[in-house]
């Protein structure tokens, strides 16, 4: 009879034991209320189990479900369902509460990703213009040694034209420098130092063209073309650059000429204007002297097979021609102002009385001595007759209330030449 009775309780408790087997975590308060016994298994999402590591034997339902069960210790058999319901409402709690805060960060993450993405971007850039020029570093470094060896193939093939070129540079520096400084020295100018500068471009002028007789350079110098032969590009470039330097060679020693005029025929002031002049007339001159050379070398263009292409070459010469004639317009204007300036004189103002010197306080304030040739502005400041006169050959305002004075800037009046090479 005990026997049947202990038999009767184990499987009460087998029973009971099954019927607690399956029981679920979850939220709901009616199914947490019915688990009991020594059994416990907990509900996972399928998103949920890579977090939480499997603890045994894992069962997973159709529903998608994920149960682990857990069974509980030796200790843990008493009083079980009440410890297990609040374990079970703080793993809930601690569950909504993690999710609750995931959420945010989830977002805060999606709102920083365009900003991650650009600076990614840019960084990105960054790095393949880095990798660009140090590839074209590599390639230079490279190609150095047959850079070095055309280079000097040119300069051995071309070692003549070079070297007239670098001549003719230097001594245009040379005498360019020259001139200023005796323009500058006005009255005190040396007679002497003038004389040799205009000695020194005649003989460079007459041994360029002796050296070089046969190909007759100074037609250039009467719109007609040299007889050079061939004509190529690389022959019309070096004639055109030998005639501009000629032409400023010209220029320059009509310079030395007027430097060498007595002051008592040609003022300070006057001086200036006619070295303006001159530099107007030469700029213009140099810009008209390369065109019969363009012209022929553009309608006599040559196509593959040797036969002339005169249609081709004829359109392209009238675009040259307009390009130049829009481009000599401009120095046109410029040069009439300056002969209007020429012959109507400046009118930056009237000499200054004695009472408007001693207002001014008998100080020119360019010069910060006392006056010599008292100028007064159409804006009433007083300035030395010379020193406004160096002034207006950079500027066009009052060295002291910036009011325009002049529409022009009289750049060339202090002896200066261009150095600007026009080559088309």
């Amino acid at each position: 009879m005990k026997l049947r009775t202990q038999n009767d309780r184990s499987d009460s408790r087998r029973t009971l034991k099954q019927r607690e087997s399956p029981t679920v975590m979850q939220p709901n308060s009616n199914e947490q209320g019915a688990h009991a016994g020594n059994g416990l298994s907990l509900t996972l999402q399928p998103e949920l189990l890579t977090k939480t590591p499997a603890a045994g034997a894992t069962v997973v339902h159709d529903s998608g479900e994920v149960r682990l069960p857990i069974s509980s210790g030796p200790g843990e058999s008493g009083g079980g369902p009440s410890s297990r319901r609040s374990r079970a409402n703080s793993h809930g709690h601690s569950h909504s509460h993690s999710h609750g805060h995931n959420r945010p960060q989830h977002h805060m993450h999606t709102e920083s990703e365009p900003e991650q993405g650009d600076s990614e971007l840019e960084s990105g850039e960054a790095s393949t213009s880095f990798s660009e020029l140090r590839y074209l570093f590599r390639w230079l470094q490279k190609s150095l040694p047959f850079l070095v060896i055309l280079s000097a193939k040119l300069v051995i093939q071309h070692a003549l034209g070079l070297t007239v070129g670098v001549g003719l540079f230097t001594t245009f520096l040379y005498v360019n420098k020259n001139i200023q400084t005796q323009v500058f020295l006005q009255d005190r100018h040396l007679k002497l130092q003038c004389i040799w500068l205009l000695f020194f471009l005649v003989s460079s002028t007459l041994l360029l063209y002796y050296t070089f007789f046969t190909e007759t350079l100074y037609h250039c110098l009467i719109f007609l073309s040299p007889t050079i032969e061939p004509m190529g590009f690389w022959e019309v470039l070096w004639a055109v650059g030998i005639n501009n330097f000629i032409l400023k060679f010209l220029f320059m020693g009509i310079k030395c000429l007027i430097l060498l005029l007595p002051s008592s025929l040609v003022t300070y002031r006057a001086q200036g204007r006619w070295l303006m002049l001159t530099e107007e007339l030469g700029q213009v001159y140099q810009a008209m002297a390369p065109v019969p050379l363009w012209f022929r070398y553009l309608v006599t263009y040559q196509e593959v097979d040797g036969t002339p292409a005169l249609t081709l070459g004829v359109l392209l010469a009238l675009v040259y021609l307009i390009l130049k004639l829009l481009g000599l317009y401009g120095q046109w204007s410029s040069l009439l102002k300056t002969v209007r300036i020429f012959l109507k004189g400046e009118h930056t103002g009237m000499a200054a009385t004695r009472g408007q010197c001693n207002e001014a306080g008998d100080i020119c304030p360019i010069c910060q001595g006392e006056y010599r040739e008292p100028r007064a502005l159409l804006c009433q400041h007083i300035f030395c007759d010379e020193c406004i006169a160096l002034w207006f050959n950079r500027e066009k305002s009052c060295p002291l209330c910036r009011t325009v004075i002049t529409e022009k800037v009289y750049k060339w009046r202090d002896g200066a030449t261009s150095p600007h090479l026009q080559i088309y």
